[in-house]
């Protein structure tokens, strides 16, 4: 095991209601949706219609780009709808599941495939997706080889899964799943840790490189890790692949069987008795919300974390690669006084109230500070000042970064270190920042206006 890095810049957001380790099934899961939204630079191209009967790996969509790249059922079932949006766009095709499943069909074995006949055959089941690529954070490219792959197996945002947990029971799956990301490539796979993890202490391949990360959040972000171990420069690729992700392919290889189910949290204040669900990917979580939030009108549901997660209704679907469901009250309501009131209740990341004085041992509590979805203001000009600095552990300079951002200067972006970024490794600055500007969504703009210049 390699040195711990330790992590200085970053905040932890206690928010209660954090998930028991225990786990309920959710057999009255009736839809499961595929949005390829959830997929960067995909182009859909439907190759299904309504009222099709589908099995649990046949594609519903393809990439008009690559065709070969192709999004799948994650169900026996029927097509439900094919929901779209402004200009036609597809944002999801919903499936009806079938009562009950029929057996999964049977993949050929695949123990002694070339790399290329494993890939066309992930590619066909649709569980290529899982592999995803920096910079851009696109789906990887089968026809380029990355310079290393990551797996963050810990999570420090708000609400987070626990890990361990999640793979205690799936150890065989997860190290069969790593022995198939190596024949997939021949690079280093960098695998971290925090601190007394039990699964660090696991027999790993022998190009798997070890490594622990403690520290605030974001220590257990995949690009935080990237940063420490091998930074990405203009030119190079890397591939990162989600734990659960790992598990799901290393059972398909173990059994010759689609069956891309998680463990997933359903977390937060609102929440009835916060706890993992068995869940397929792409589920309804309308059943859940049903046994958790009897009265769901004035709370937020998201798929992911609440700093970069994806909000989603209370009859809404879990995003392909969200581990988590985070569910918060509204904050819709009119404070009186506002930002005037002490705010013994309220949590503060620069102590503009008085909890941000507390001691750090009832301030770990975090019983007495209340979250909500209010923004506590509205959208003013940028609020120049070193906050950012202090909250992202990376060698890039934000200010100068997102100014450039918004007016658009790509080579000034790349100088400035842009590559290095998905949207959620300053989902930290948004949640500080003073003027309300939607951050993720400008990095997002800015790396899909690079990316178009370079295709």
């Amino acid at each position: 095991m390699d040195s711990v890095t330790k992590i200085r810049k970053g905040l932890n957001i206690s928010i209660q209601g954090s998930s028991a380790q225990t786990i309920e099934e959710a057999l009255d899961v009736a839809f499961y949706a595929v949005k390829p939204d959830d997929y960067v630079g995909f182009t859909p191209r439907l190759l299904v219609g309504e009222g099709n009967t589908v099995a649990a790996g046949t594609p519903l969509l393809a990439d008009k780009k690559d065709p070969r790249m192709q999004l799948c059922s994650p169900v026996a079932g029927t097509v439900e709808a094919v929901v779209r949006g402004e200009k036609r766009h597809i944002e999801a095709v919903t499936i009806r599941s079938a009562k009950p499943q029929p057996t999964p069909t049977q993949y050929p074995d695949l123990g002694s495939a070339s790399r290329e006949e494993l890939t066309a055959t992930l590619m066909a089941c649709g569980l290529w997706p899982m592999l995803r690529q920096r910079p851009f954070g696109t789906i990887a490219n089968p026809h380029k080889q990355p310079k290393a792959l990551f797996i963050s197996c810990f999570d420090t945002a708000p609400l987070a899964p626990d890990y361990d947990f999640i793979l205690q029971n799936r150890q065989e799956d997860f190290l069969k799943g790593l022995h198939t990301l190596q024949r997939l490539t021949d690079a280093p796979l960098h695998l971290s840790f925090s601190p007394q993890q039990h699964i660090a202490t696991l027999s790993y391949p022998d190009r798997c490189i070890k490594h622990t990360f403690c520290g605030p959040h974001p220590a257990g972000n995949v690009g935080t890790q990237i940063a420490h171990i091998d930074p990405i420069n203009k030119g190079d690729i890397v591939w990162t692949v989600n734990p659960q992700d790992v598990c799901v392919l290393g059972n398909f290889m173990l059994t010759g069987a689609l069956a891309p189910w998680k463990l997933v949290a359903f977390a937060g204040p609102s929440a009835a008795h916060p706890c993992y669900y068995r869940l397929t990917c792409g589920a309804s979580i309308e059943s859940i919300v049903a046994r958790q939030c009897p009265d769901p009108g004035n709370l937020r549901f998201v798929s992911g974390n609440v700093l970069s997660g994806t909000r989603i209704q209370s009859n809404g679907f879990l995003s392909a690669a969200d581990s988590l469901i985070s569910v918060l009250p509204e904050g819709n309501d009119y404070e009186f006084m506002g930002w005037l009131r002490p705010g013994l209740h309220k949590f503060s990341a620069t102590r503009t109230f008085l909890s941000g004085f507390r001691s750090k041992e009832t301030t770990n509590t975090t019983s007495h500070l209340h979250f909500d979805t209010n923004l506590h203001g509205g959208v003013r000009p940028m609020v120049f000042g070193e906050l950012w600095e202090r909250l992202m552990p990376f060698d890039i300079y934000p200010m100068p970064l997102l100014k450039a951002a918004t007016v658009g200067d790509i080579d000034l972006m790349e100088q400035l270190g842009i590559l290095e970024l998905e949207p959620e490794d300053i989902a930290l600055c948004e949640f500080a920042d003073t003027s309300k500007t939607e951050l993720q969504v400008l990095l997002r703009q800015s790396l899909e206006l690079i990316r178009a210049s370079q295709s």
